[in-house]
């Protein structure tokens, strides 16, 4: 059937989207502006509607939505919903006769266009502080569009809910989105850490106005931590107040999701505080039913009962050891942060040992991430022999302590660490052994020690913070 008058036909439509998508594609791979291509693009954008500033490599996201705000919630759940979401509510185009939105089609190619060039086209040379805070701002709007919360994709900051919505923000039917995002992830955060390894680091933290436009990344903690020794003056102030504003917004997260289970069972040997917030109502008149005066219609209360509040708390031992070789950077900042927070809960006991080839405590610290991080030295090799040399002598009461071991377990002595750790685990210590996760997310364990774990009855942890805390709290509750 012909389309009508001024419409474009199914064929029309397809050729539209191919140049889009044609265009993105020489974009990507060639930095060249590719004449023809260009102008056809600006000619179907024109046309459908959209502005032509989409196609400006310059232009964030963040600028185009600021000049047509009502382009957000297209952007949104862009590519978790069907290909008919996101489309212009006010298009008069209807699906064809394939049941397909042929005009949707090529307006969501246009968008997505926009936002995977934004984020896949990095180009080479030095980068600017406004140019990487132009890049996260980009990436945030990726992993808005896949579903998720800005952020939860890099391998920087936790999100703070599940970080991922199965079916977008769009309604329609999603595809599959359990094989993209974790491929999709290390890719962002290896960008990341790309862009902040091209930048002139020292000289943006020289300037307060430029340190100021730096937005903190794992990626950027990393650099920091690396090279803090070679800082001093204003880079330093600059380098540590960015390091703080990352520990503390961590910290939010990771204290929220420690502190939704962290209560023991209550304690009914402990008589109930006699106040009368913890007044029970209802047992009360229960337990009185047999005073009620049918003359008087009155219940006449004898005894009042109270709530136990009371709640079960065992003196526990945490002890935390984490490899700070070159790829445990994310470790190393989630779990000094972890550790804190863990050490600001009653009647438990938290030891820190950071190492590499030599070891060092960091429990004297270990309230503090922020002074905790200032104290590691990234980088060397890996000796796990000498940070269980101090780890053991703090097992007081194996039945009450717990070791948390956080590395790749790439070591120099396998058999020597690892007879230790199933003596730990012999003992009654519950030994906790957690993989590595690089700064892009990618994680790597020395199967040697995986299968020996697996067959001690202690699996390697994938190095998700969010795993760690639920087997943390388990065993302090």
């Amino acid at each position: 059937m012909a389309a009508p008058d001024g419409v474009p036909g199914a064929e029309s439509q397809d050729n539209r989207r191919q140049v889009l998508y044609w265009r993105l594609l020489a974009r990507l791979f060639d930095p060249e502006e590719q004449p023809a291509l260009e102008s056809a693009s600006l000619a179907v954008v024109e046309d459908i509607g959209l502005p032509p500033a989409l196609l400006d490599p310059q232009a964030s996201v963040d600028s185009v939505v600021q000049r047509h705000p009502g382009l957000a919630a297209e952007f949104d759940g862009l590519l978790a919903a069907d290909a008919g979401a996101g489309t212009d509510p006010d298009a008069d185009d209807a699906p064809d006769a394939s049941g397909r939105d042929r005009a949707a089609e090529v307006r969501r190619a246009a968008l997505v266009s926009k936002v995977l060039l934004n984020v896949f086209a990095t180009g080479r040379g030095a980068v600017t502080a406004g140019q990487l805070s132009r890049w996260q701002a980009d990436a945030g709007w990726l992993e808005r569009a896949l579903g998720c919360e800005p952020g939860a994709l890099r391998g920087g900051r936790p999100a703070g809910g599940t970080g991922v919505s199965p079916t977008g923000s769009g309604g329609g039917t999603s595809p599959d989105l359990s094989r993209l995002i974790p491929a999709i992830g290390p890719e962002l955060g290896a960008l990341e850490a790309d862009l902040v390894r091209r930048m002139r680091l020292r000289e943006v933290l020289a300037d307060p106005k430029l340190a100021a436009r730096l937005t903190p990344s794992m990626s950027l903690i990393e650099q920091l931590l690396r090279d803090k020794n070679n800082l001093d003056g204003v880079a330093l102030a600059n380098a540590k107040a960015l390091i703080r504003r990352f520990v503390d917004e961590v910290a939010e997260v990771l204290r929220t999701q420690v502190e939704k289970a962290t209560v023991g069972p209550l304690d009914r040997s402990v008589p109930p505080k006699r106040v009368f917030r913890n007044l029970d109502v209802d047992r009360t008149i229960w337990k009185n039913l047999t005073n009620w005066s049918p003359e008087e219609e009155r219940l006449y209360v004898d005894r009042l009962y109270y709530r136990h509040t009371t709640r079960k708390t065992t003196p526990q031992r945490l002890i935390v050891v984490v490899d700070q070789s070159g790829s445990m950077v994310d470790s190393m900042v989630n779990c000094t942060i972890l550790a804190s927070i863990f050490a600001g809960l009653p009647k438990v006991d938290v030891h820190l040992v950071a190492y590499d080839t030599k070891a060092l405590d960091l429990t004297p610290w270990v309230h503090d991430p922020f002074e905790t991080l200032l104290r590691t030295q990234l980088g060397g090799g890996t000796d796990g022999t000498v940070a269980m040399a101090l780890a053991q002598p703090k097992v007081a009461e194996p039945r009450n302590t717990v070791v948390v071991w956080i590395s790749d377990f790439y070591e120099w002595r396998c058999e020597p660490l690892f007879e230790s750790m199933a003596a730990l685990h012999r003992s009654g210590v519950k030994f906790i052994p957690v993989g590595s996760v690089t700064s892009a997310g990618r994680g790597s364990v020395n199967p040697w020690f995986r299968e020996r774990f697996k067959d001690l009855g202690t699996p390697v942890l994938s190095g998700h913070i969010r795993k760690l805390v639920h087997e943390l709290k388990n065993f302090l509750t």
